[in-house]
């Protein structure tokens, strides 16, 4: 059978409004995906709901579709996204209704199921994330269009590949295959040179978006539309392969992906081949996300310019501790911005933050705001705010659960109103930790020098609930000797010092030249919470990269 066609339009609820258009006239296509959906975008649609009930999906997706849907059909190419959210029947209803009004004849399908909320009494949202063979239910009956809510973002690839190739929840390797594939696609242009380490590679201004010409096999080729910006490389690939995942083995509701298994090939210019992977019986759990309301947030920035940086903080701490005492949670941060001598007002000053939370919305708000506004004239020299003080904004915590895989109704939803329920894997085995490989041969010992990690690591971090993943690869087999001894997890935990007392589980995937590191914990109670400056640790990986250490000169 032929090559299957993927491409990705969205990385999350918010991406470039225009790639559905690009993707659709870029070049061939068969399926067009779009994942829409992250643990902070659940909580954001469940207080949605809270104030309609018939809301719940990502408007944008429709709004793309009334530009585009013409553009899908006159082109044969299929539309698979999970921005149905917390609502996929209701999208998929203003899905139709927007067919119909516009004249254009589509098959619109939508598969449910994950919302688990009534069963977590007290949560704002619980859905579990699905498999892929509900998606691959509906495009076997003839749909046009699929929407889904709570999927995993490689169901998305999973889905229209098993429907395609005819592929059975037993062939593990080929949807194990299909998994890496949607994995690499689903955030869109990272991909393709987006959020990477070594940008300066290529012309990033406008990443254009990936690609995947997935094979029988479960084989692929990741790539992009001629003539579209960013590139493709197995740098990219590498990068993105280790985003949000943690060791060897990739667990999944369809199947659990070895990641020491992936072959990367460079296969011409923007063309990276993606082989060898092997896959295994999934875990017999399904992840499940629970959101909910945590409580009152607020925070205020104090400026403090020029000299006696530290004196100024410790004083206005001082004057607002009274106002602080009943408060459940307090932060402060002094980020040391300021230069000496500097050359403007803005370089000549640190930032004191203060951050509480508080299950009470008057202590999270008047306890602040008015304590503060109060120091205007009588506090440091200098004394001004970034912004006036607000009220307090709810914020959100996020924690993950497991039920059985047949414990969750997974209905796929046919366009003519027909209910196919969709049977839970039945080959399944307890996820367990791959042993730890052996090293590759130390360097030769020589000499040193103090310089950044990032001379010659790359490094791409993210969130999974209140843990870190942080994926550094060497670029180099010769880098790879060196960095797989010295970056140790007791190192890691030097080099960020926020992790010292945090468990740090270290990774090895020698295939790819890299190592991953989970840090358990660093993020408090999940990026809604906003625990710290970098909530999703999209950053963490680069100050790594800035840290010094000691590198062999051979490899400078």
């Amino acid at each position: 059978m032929r090559v299957l066609r993927v491409g990705n339009a969205s990385g999350f609820y918010g991406d470039r409004f225009d790639a559905m258009r690009e993707m659709l006239t870029g070049g061939p296509l068969d399926v067009l995906t779009g994942d829409y959906l992250a643990e902070l975008t659940m909580l954001i649609l469940g207080r949605d709901r809270l104030k309609n009930p018939d809301a719940g999906y990502a408007r944008t997706f429709l709004r793309q579709l009334e530009e585009c849907l013409g553009l899908a059909h006159e082109r044969g190419v299929k539309v698979v996204a999970n921005a149905g959210g917390l609502n996929p029947a209701g999208l998929a209803d203003a899905v139709r209704a927007l067919a119909d009004r516009l004249g254009i004849p589509v098959r619109v399908a939508h598969v449910e199921g994950d919302d688990l909320t009534a069963a977590h009494p007290g949560t704002l949202a619980a859905h579990a994330y699905l498999g892929g063979f509900g998606i691959a239910e509906c495009l076997r009956a003839g749909a046009d269009v699929v929407v889904t809510g709570r999927v995993t973002d490689a169901a998305l690839v999973t889905g229209p590949a098993a429907a395609h190739f005819g592929w059975q929840p037993t062939e593990h390797d080929r949807l194990a295959g299909a998994v890496v594939a949607g994995h690499v696609l689903e955030c869109g242009a990272q991909a393709t040179g987006g959020n990477y380490a070594f940008f300066r590679d290529g012309d990033v201004r406008r990443p254009g978006f990936p690609l995947a010409e997935v094979h029988a096999d479960g084989s692929c080729v990741i790539t992009k539309h001629d003539g579209t910006g960013g590139f493709v490389d197995v740098g990219t690939v590498t990068a993105q392969l280790l985003y949000e995942t943690g060791g060897a083995r990739y667990a999944g509701p369809d199947v659990t992906a070895r990641l020491d298994t992936v072959r990367l090939t460079q296969d011409g210019p923007d063309r990276v081949r993606i082989d060898g992977v092997r896959g295994e019986a999934p875990p017999p759990t399904l992840k499940v996300g629970l959101n909910r309301l945590g409580g009152f947030r607020n925070e205020v920035a104090f400026a403090l310019t020029g000299l006696d940086v530290e004196a100024k903080a410790a004083l206005v701490r001082a004057q607002m501790e009274p106002a602080l005492g009943e408060v459940a949670d307090v932060r402060w941060d002094l980020v040391r911005t300021d230069r000496p001598d500097a050359g403007t007002e803005e370089t000549a000053s640190a930032l004191l933050r203060l951050v509480v939370r508080d299950p009470d919305p008057e202590k999270a708000g008047r306890a602040l705001s008015g304590a503060a506004v109060e120091l205007a004239l009588s506090s440091y020299p200098g004394f001004h705010v970034l912004a006036p003080p607000g009220k307090g904004a709810p914020y959100g915590v996020f924690e993950a659960a497991h039920v059985p895989q047949d414990a969750v109704d997974h209905v796929a939803v046919l366009h003519d109103g027909r209910r196919v329920p969709v049977t839970p894997a039945k080959d399944t085995a307890v996820l367990e930790a791959v042993p730890e490989p052996p090293p590759p041969p130390p360097l030769p010992p020589g000499p040193t020098r103090r310089a950044p990690l990032g001379l010659v690591a790359g490094a791409r971090s993210g969130d999974k609930g209140g843990d870190a993943n942080v994926g550094v690869w060497a670029r180099t087999d010769e880098a790879w000797r060196w960095l797989a001894h010295e970056l140790t997890a007791d190192r890691l935990r030097e080099l960020i010092p926020e992790a010292r007392d945090l468990p740090v589980t270290r990774h090895a995937l020698p295939g790819l030249r890299a190592l991953n590191f989970v840090v358990e914990g660093i993020l408090g109670e999940g990026v809604a919470a906003q625990a710290r400056f970098d909530p999703q640790a999209k950053a963490l990986g680069e100050w790594l990269r800035a840290r010094h250490v000691d590198i062999p000169e051979v490899l400078l």
